[in-house]
């Protein structure tokens, strides 16, 4: 863990390296003081040598001056080191999560990356900020006071390392069980952060449903949760400062009792009594400092581990070690193909039969051709055309494209070539051209504009006051469910595929415009093999071939006529469309079942 996170340090290693030198100086410089002070007493006030007085005042305030300088120079590259240390950190860890595949996500959640690249980050960089400075300059504080102590008077310094050894007991108490808390503390806010995001981002259904006093009740529950948890905590932490202070008081007197005793026999000096009680507060001031190291240490242990959990993650897919970066063509083969979300890798031997969402597909798509896929809720449609893509890697069998596997090619060759357009479709905050450049960087406004026009969007865009420049809003809530999905689709063709993959993309545009989008792709892109997963007939019977899915297999591949003809799913789907009824596959494939 530690190891992952001290390559992040990278160019601020000669400031973190900096910081403890200015610190070391600086508390020689403090330690000082209390001796000259000592000094100033007994040979300048209590002799009456006021050139003496002058003589260790101007000292002491040289001292003094040059101790606050190397403290500011301490402070300034710690702050320097552990802002720029985390900045390190959030970079390390965004850039491995966009190797991450839709797995990989999933098994962190996108509120526990969201927790762990800002909550976590921040307590590590206070963490790092203290130990830089904090760490060095408390045990020098109290070595060096405890030396000089010594130095003054050995039988009084008994009293120092009876209250060190007492306190270091009461810390490894008190951490001991503050760790533990401070480790769930920062699960539990994954969950807030997880109630936070789905309420914000399903807003709109939140309203349209009036359940702000449900989302409300919710979110209390799980900030509750956090609060008690902490308040557990910082309880235990309360202790701190008040058995600190006890002990500190109790030193106190102590000295002043047996110091006089020492006054009064002459082996200790009224300036010594007085430099022993700046080095008691500045021994117990040290160990209640490197309490607040332990116990921000504490916390940040377990965001440390959080932290290198994700920059040391090993993404389940990556490229191989020599990779295609040339598709040849766009034809598709699902040789065999099964596909589980619960399987890691091609590990498969505690799977049971109900676990896969794909079993035994067998395809064969030729370049050019144009693919309808139609099937149930959940009989993964979606999860077919993902693996072509490979957002997924299959768990038995192969997806070959242009004659290759997936797996022997670049991702990103891949998928340039292979276009997508989800289910979800999501804009970002900028203009329309900024989105459409998504899809290729350099594409010109023309090319921009000639996109829209394949993808039927141009018409509502012109019609926009500021046309192409129209800003989007964030997740594009400023304009249509349908106006979205034609700006992605505008932004896949940009792309020049030669797979295109509309997943149930024109749902949201009705039938004229979705004919006008099939009539388009026909003629302008005659050559890009198109896949078109759809609920409606309407928008596939064109196709060359149409594959009907059911629970994870292929129930029909053949053309709509011949579908009509032999499969019974599809022909009561088509008879329910077509008369005016609201029947899809689900109603299609229950009259299958009871019949």
């Amino acid at each position: 863990m530690f190891k992952t996170l001290l390559k992040q340090v990278k160019q601020y290693k000669g400031a973190m390296i900096l910081t403890p030198i200015w610190t070391t100086l600086e508390v020689i410089m403090g330690i000082l003081i209390p001796y000259v002070t000592a000094s100033l007493i007994d040979k300048g006030v209590m002799a009456g040598d006021m050139g003496n007085v002058f003589r260790y005042g101007a000292m002491m305030l040289g001292i003094a001056c040059l101790s606050l300088l190397f403290g500011i120079l301490a402070g300034r590259f710690a702050a320097y080191s552990s802002t720029g240390f985390a900045a390190n950190l959030r970079e390390a860890m965004y850039a491995n999560i966009q190797r991450f595949s839709f797995s990989d996500i999933d098994k962190f959640s996108t509120a526990g990356l969201v927790t762990r690249m800002t909550t976590d980050v921040s307590s590590i960089q206070g963490a790092t900020q203290m130990l830089l400075r904090v760490s060095f300059r408390a045990p020098l504080n109290m070595i060096s006071a405890l030396v000089m102590c010594l130095f003054i008077n050995r039988q009084l310094s008994i009293i120092f390392l009876v209250a060190m050894v007492f306190l270091t007991m009461f810390l490894y108490f008190l951490i001991s069980r503050v760790a533990r808390l401070y480790k769930e503390i920062f699960t539990r806010y994954d969950r807030l952060n997880s109630v936070i995001q789905e309420n914000v981002s399903a807003i709109r259904v939140v309203k349209a449903y009036v359940r702000e006093s449900h989302e409300i009740s919710k979110f209390d529950k799980a900030a509750l949760s956090l609060f008690s948890l902490n308040m557990k905590a910082e309880n235990l932490m309360a202790l701190n400062h008040p058995v600190m202070n006890l002990t500190v008081n109790a030193c106190i007197i102590a000295i002043s009792w047996w110091g006089a005793h020492f006054i009064v026999d002459g082996s200790l000096t009224t300036g010594q009594l007085t430099s022993l009680f700046s080095y008691v507060t500045t021994i117990l001031g040290a160990l209640m400092m490197l309490s607040m190291i332990f116990v921000q240490l504490t916390q940040s242990a377990a965001s440390a581990a959080r932290i290198a959990e994700v920059i040391d993650e090993e993404p389940d897919m990556d490229d191989p070690e020599v990779a295609m970066t040339i598709v040849p063509d766009g034809s598709i083969d699902f040789d065999k193909v099964s596909f589980s979300y619960k399987a890691v890798g091609y590990d498969t031997s505690n799977l049971k039969k109900g676990d896969y969402v794909l079993e035994d597909i067998d395809i064969h798509i030729k370049d050019g051709e144009t693919i309808g896929i139609i099937g149930g809720t959940g009989s993964g449609k979606s999860t077919l055309v993902s693996l072509i893509c490979r957002l997924y890697d299959v768990s038995r069998g192969s997806v070959k494209v242009g004659g290759f596997d997936v797996r022997n090619y670049s991702m990103d060759a891949l998928r340039e070539q292979v276009a997508i357009v989800l289910q979800k479709n999501t804009l970002f905050s900028g203009s329309i051209y900024d989105n459409l450049r998504w899809g290729r960087e350099d594409a010109t406004d023309e090319e921009c504009r000639e996109a829209c026009r394949q993808a039927c969007a141009d018409d509502f865009i012109e019609a926009f006051p500021d046309g192409y420049n129209t800003m989007i809003e964030q997740g594009g809530v400023n304009v249509s469910g349908g106006q979205r999905q034609r700006i992605c689709i505008a932004r896949a063709l940009l792309k020049h595929p030669k797979i295109l993959i509309l997943d149930d993309s024109t749902s949201a545009v009705d039938t004229a415009t979705d004919s006008r989008i099939r009539e388009t792709f026909a003629t302008r892109i005659p050559g890009v093999t198109k896949i078109i997963v759809s609920q409606r007939i309407l928008s596939i019977k064109d196709a060359d071939r149409i594959i009907v899915m059911e629970q994870g297999r292929i129930n029909g591949f053949d053309t709509h006529e011949n579908l009509l003809r032999d499969n019974e799913i599809y022909r009561d789907i088509h008879e329910m469309q077509t008369s005016g009824g609201e029947g899809d596959f689900d109603e299609a494939a229950k009259k299958e079942v009871t019949a």
